[in-house]
């Protein structure tokens, strides 16, 4: 039994199957999900967990060379958008439909509980090497 990290099982599995250049979207609970990726949504009520606590969680574990978030988060959530900007350096900002059309391409999408606008990050996978 794992004593660290995440211990999600279904999340685990998920990111150990991730490879260079896959993309993860960790999104808030009103994103639209497109049918194609791998889903684990971890939303158990308003707020919980919220989008930092997973960010947070996934940037423990995983290698990102790149990253995508919505212009709009500035201004319609200026938590998330100083987050994403502290946490990730070189943050792509594009606008909030290319963003979703950009959602169809991720292998894996995390869903949070977050239930304020724009907490939203599509992250791109690198290598440890």
């Amino acid at each position: 039994m794992k004593k660290s990290g995440i211990l999600n099982r279904h999340l685990a599995g998920a990111l150990a199957g991730l490879g260079h250049g896959d993309g993860v979207l960790i999104c808030d609970v009103g994103m639209p999900i497109p049918p194609g990726p791998r889903v684990v949504d971890l939303a158990f009520r308003a707020g919980v967990p919220s989008f930092a606590e997973v960010l947070d969680g996934l940037l423990d574990e995983l290698v990102v060379e790149g990253a995508t978030a919505a212009e709009e988060t500035a201004g319609a959530n200026p938590e998330a958008a100083h987050l994403l900007t502290a946490r990730i350096p070189g943050l792509e900002l594009v606008p909030h439909e290319r963003l979703k059309a950009l959602t169809s391409s991720a292998r894996l999408v995390v869903r949070t509980g977050e239930a304020r606008p724009y907490a939203n990050v599509l992250l791109r996978c690198g290598v440890f090497f």
